[in-house]
């Protein structure tokens, strides 16, 4: 009971010590080209909210799987063995965000900061590093403006995007038949974002969206909106809802409720994590098409991945936690290639670098904006009747090239 407490109290304080033994010493590294003799690495999210499963404290322990990974690779070569993982909630609130990233870099020192799910929240740490000139890499938000207009020298954007989600299902959905479209979308800067992605794209496959109705968010209670649906003039084919997490876990409950489907409103999903459907069941989603970013079931190496994570999480991975798991990766491996964790020889390292692995596949780091592109993957949620292995709920349809599944250099605006 003594060591659950313990463990429970280093938890609750945000700070977790992977590795702190190699300040020095004749096979400690060198230890005195990184700052504070250490590198930290911080993991801000939201851990308590309804993004807490798609990512939370599971992205901490991909982090730390990282560190390991990392640490068993180089050993006494490493630049240092001390690395630190620290992390904080953000409860999807940009102005704790902000004061949370201020913390992490000022008094916890950490060199860079990982995930961020939330738009506005995305976008307010984004500010942040630039002015504290520290590294970050988002994983969770998908708005493109970190990436556009609001792109910085210090952040990366990792794993996904709302044009890259439009580019995908809007597309793909509109071209099978889905021409009308009722667009319900969560009000702030992730669901705005989206919302246009995934017009400009149905538009230009050809569809037409009828109406679009932003919701409130948080939100547990959708039936406004979904009953509004079937009463319109002319009928929408499809909702497409832009919701994520656990307000897509109520709309797609409350949808079924009243019966959509069956009158004839088919259900598109902008972002959908594995998570999801499991919270649901696939049956809730079954013939649902998406784009998903990486998927543990893809082949042998994701899911030899995917079963570490699962001894160490007892839950299969998201594309959120996979994600994670590789920008802390990459991140270090920049620094060992720097020699340095200097945000800007860093950078250097970083902009225009190639690689592939368990997450991003045939990868580049765009100099031009800090897009990170990847092989993504156009889903469909299986029935349960065609489910035979434990959250193994997607066929993947096709792969779409990172060329083709991300907005092309200089479309957004971005001026490093």
């Amino acid at each position: 009971m003594r060591t659950i407490r313990a463990l429970a109290a280093v938890l609750a304080t945000g700070t977790l010590l992977v590795a702190g033994c190699g300040r020095g010493g004749p096979s400690g590294g060198s230890d005195d080209k990184v700052s504070g003799g250490k590198i930290v690495l911080a993991v801000l999210n939201d851990q308590s909210g309804v993004y807490a499963d798609l990512s939370g404290r599971n992205s901490v322990e991909a982090v730390r799987m990282a560190v390991a990974d990392f640490q068993a690779k180089y050993g006494d070569q490493a630049l240092t063995k001390d690395i630190e993982v620290v992390t904080a909630d953000h409860q999807n609130k940009p102005d704790i965000a902000n004061s949370k990233a201020q913390e992490l870099y000022d008094r916890q020192q950490a060199d860079v900061i990982l995930d961020v799910p939330t738009s506005s929240a995305a976008l307010a740490v984004a500010n942040v590093a630039k002015a504290k000139k520290k590294l970050y890499f988002n994983v969770g938000a998908a708005t493109t403006e970190l990436t556009g207009k609001q792109c910085n020298k210090y952040t990366f954007h990792y794993a996904y995007d709302t044009f890259m989600l439009a580019n995908g299902t809007g597309s793909a959905v509109t071209k099978e038949g889905g021409k009308n479209w009722y667009i319900v979308y969560p009000d702030y800067a992730f669901g705005q974002d989206m919302e246009k992605s995934f017009s400009a794209a149905i538009t230009a496959a050809g569809g037409k969206v009828l109406t679009k109705d932003p919701t409130p968010f948080p939100n547990d209670n959708f039936s406004t909106f979904l009953l509004k649906a079937p009463g319109m003039s002319p009928r929408p084919d499809v909702l497409g809802t832009m919701q994520a997490g656990g307000d897509l876990v109520n709309l797609v409950k409350q949808y079924n409720e009243f019966k959509l489907r069956e009158k004839g409103i088919k259900l598109s999903v902008g972002l959908m994590f594995i998570t999801d459907i499991h919270s649901l069941g696939p049956d809730a989603f079954a013939g649902t098409t998406f784009t998903d970013a990486w998927y543990w079931n893809f082949d042998d190496r994701n899911r030899q991945w995917a079963d570490k994570f699962t001894a160490k999480t007892q839950t299969r991975p998201s594309f959120a936690h996979a994600a994670n798991y590789s920008a802390a990766l990459q991140y270090l491996e920049a620094v060992q290639r720097a020699g340095t964790d200097a945000s800007d020889a860093v950078v250097g390292k970083l902009e225009g670098y190639q690689y592939d692995d368990v997450f991003a596949r045939n990868a580049t780091v765009r100099a031009e904006d800090h897009r990170v592109i990847h092989d993504v993957y156009l889903a469909e949620v299986k029935p349960k009747s065609e489910v035979k292995t434990d959250w193994d709920y997607e066929k993947i349809l096709r792969t779409i090239p990172a060329a083709e599944a991300f907005r092309p250099a200089g479309a957004g605006g971005c001026t490093l």
